[in-house]
C-alpha cells in the first residue's frame, strides 16, 4: 500500500507522521513529536488517517508544548477503551479477509466494480453521524456510514486486494448548501487514476432495484461537474476509458442507439441506464432523446418512467402499460444528507 499522502510532506512532518502512526498503533497514551505548529500538525494527522484508514480507533487528538523544547507531546484520543480496540481489530481483520477472499483472483477493474458493489448491496448512510459510521467499523462492521467512512472502507477493501487507491476529499460550500466536506476514492487501473464515489453510487440506487455506476471511474471534468474542488494533493484523473458505462457500452453518442437500446428494453421489460455523450446534454438533446424513447415505447405501446442523473448525463428508464401517465424524475446524487 503506497502512503500517497506520507510522499507529499517534508522530511519534518514525515518524521511526526512516523511517529504518530507507531504510537498509536501501539494504542500509546502519549507520543512524542517534532515540534510542529498547531496547522501542520493537524494536517499531519489528517493525511496520515487518509493513508491509514485501517487505524479506526483514532478520532482525535489534544498536545502539550513544552517550553523550550523541540518537540511536543500528541495525546490520542481513541473510540474505545484499549481491550475493545483490540477485539475490534480482530474482529476486522477477519471481516476484511472474508470479504476480499472471493474477488482475490479478478482483474483490477472487477476487484474495483466488486467492492463498489459490496457498499452498495450492503451499506445503509447513517443520518445520526455515529462516530464509528466516520471510520471503517461502521460499514464494515455494522452496515452503517457517512461517506468518509464508505470512503475509508473501499480503500481497506481494495488495499486488501492489491488495487491502488486513495481517499479523495473536497470543501463544503454553504453558498450552494453544501454544508460538509465530501469523501470518495481515486483509483489507479492500468497506470491511469479514476475518480470513485460509491457513497453517489449508493444514494442513487436507495430504492434497491439495480445498483448504479454513474461515478464509476470519472475524469476530473465529470467528478467536478457536481463534486466540489478538492483540499489535498490527488493526481489529475484525465481518461474516462474505464468509465463503467462506457466500458458496458452502455455510453451512446449516437440517438438512434439510444432508440434501438430502449426499443430492446420495451420489448424484453427490462431497465436500461445509459449514459450520453454525443455532445453536451442540454434541454434541447434531452428532448431529442426523450422523443427516440417515447417513439420506442409507443411501438411496444408503453410509456416510459425516467429517472435522469443531470449532471451526469445519465438516464434509466423502464416502461410500464400504455394507460400509465409519463413520469420524468430528476435524481441528484449526494453525500446522503437528502432524500
Amino acid at each position: 500500500m503506497e502512503e500517497f499522502y506520507y510522499q507529499k510532506m517534508g522530511k519534518l512532518q514525515q518524521t511526526a507522521y512516523h511517529n504518530m502512526l507507531k504510537g498509536v498503533r501501539e494504542l500509546a497514551d502519549e507520543i512524542q513529536l517534532p515540534q510542529l505548529d498547531g496547522e501542520s500538525l493537524y494536517w499531519v494527522f489528517f493525511q496520515m488517517r487518509l493513508d491509514h484508514p485501517e487505524v479506526f480507533w483514532l478520532t482525535g487528538y489534544k498536545y502539550k508544548y513544552y517550553k523550550d523544547s523541540p518537540n511536543l507531546i500528541f495525546v490520542p484520543e481513541y473510540l474505545f477503551d484499549k481491550d475493545k480496540i483490540r477485539e475490534h481489530q480482530k474482529a476486522m481483520q477477519a471481516r476484511i479477509e472474508k470479504l476480499v477472499r472471493p474477488a482475490k483472483t479478478l482483474s483490477d477493474f472487477e476487484k474495483e466494480k466488486y467492492v463498489h458493489d459490496f457498499i452498495c448491496d450492503n451499506v445503509r448512510y447513517d443520518k445520526l453521524k455515529k462516530a464509528y459510521s466516520h471510520e471503517i467499523i461502521g460499514p464494515l462492521g455494522q452496515g452503517v456510514g457517512v461517506c468518509e467512512g464508505i470512503a475509508k472502507a473501499v480503500k481497506v477493501l481494495l488495499d486488501a486486494l492489491g488495487v491502488w487507491c486513495i481517499i479523495a476529499i473536497c470543501g463544503n460550500n454553504p453558498e450552494k448548501g453544501i454544508k460538509y466536506r465530501h469523501t470518495w476514492n481515486i483509483v489507479k487501473l492500468d497506470g491511469v487514476y479514476y475518480h470513485l464515489d460509491a457513497t453517489f453510487d449508493n444514494t442513487l440506487g436507495r430504492d434497491g432495484s439495480e445498483i448504479r455506476y454513474d461515478y464509476f471511474n470519472l475524469d476530473d471534468q465529470q467528478i467536478f461537474r457536481d463534486h466540489e474542488p478538492l483540499i489535498a494533493p490527488a493526481p489529475a484523473c484525465t481518461n474516462h476509458d474505464h468509465f463503467y458505462y462506457k466500458e458496458k457500452k452502455l455510453s451512446f453518442t449516437k440517438q438512434e442507439e439510444v432508440y434501438k437500446r430502449a426499443l430492446q428494453a420495451a420489448k424484453k421489460g427490462r431497465v436500461l441506464t445509459f449514459h450520453w455523450r454525443g455532445g453536451y446534454f442540454t434541454r434541447e438533446i434531452f428532448q431529442e432523446l426523450l422523443e427516440q424513447i417515447r417513439k420506442a415505447g409507443a411501438e411496444k405501446n408503453k410509456t416510459a418512467i425516467l429517472q435522469v442523473n443531470w449532471a451526469q448525463a445519465v438516464i434509466r428508464l423502464h416502461y410500464e402499460e400504455a394507460q400509465v401517465e409519463e413520469e420524468i424524475w430528476m435524481e441528484e446524487a449526494n453525500e446522503g444528507e437528502k432524500e
